[in-house]
């Protein structure tokens, strides 16, 4: 059921990777267990000039844009989408490539292509439980779907 005012907690959110790279169907859309922590940055980029004609002041244009999102979370060996992104530590090129989907509480979604960076495959200290931490950066423009009308 999609919030239709309100706050809501972040857990409401939710989060699909595809364990087949970018030739991922829906059947390959998997949620990745034990994620605790869920970070979105968006990097605008800008161009400003300052023509003659506005007195010194500038003016400003969004040229471009790019997202990342860290997940930290700990290690589950035998959870498909924990595999997968834990499995993708020790490739690179295109095989570091995938697809990803988000689901909002609001009803909206987000689906892109990524590439995945593991930051963490599993390593703190002795005593503590496995982490598994990793990016998504952006591969291109994402779709994104505004939530329906009620």
């Amino acid at each position: 059921m999609a919030f239709t005012s309100g706050v809501y907690p972040v857990y409401n959110i939710g989060f699909k990777i595809g364990t087949k790279g970018t030739a991922s169907t829906a059947t390959d859309m998997v949620s990745i267990a034990d994620m605790e922590t869920f970070s979105f940055k968006i990097d605008g980029k800008t161009e400003d000039w300052t023509p003659m004609t506005t007195n010194g002041w500038a003016r400003s244009l969004m040229t471009g844009k790019s997202f990342s999102i860290s997940l930290k979370g700990k290690r589950n060996v035998g959870d498909p989408g924990n595999d997968y992104v834990a499995a993708v530590a020790w490739k690179d090129g295109l095989d570091c490539s995938s697809m990803a989907e988000i689901d909002f509480p609001d009803g909206s979604k987000l689906t892109f292509n990524c590439v995945i960076d593991v930051t963490n495959p599993g390593g703190d200290d002795s005593t503590k439980v496995a982490p598994l931490e990793f990016d998504l950066k952006s591969d291109g423009k994402p779709t994104y779907t505004p939530a329906t009308a009620a």
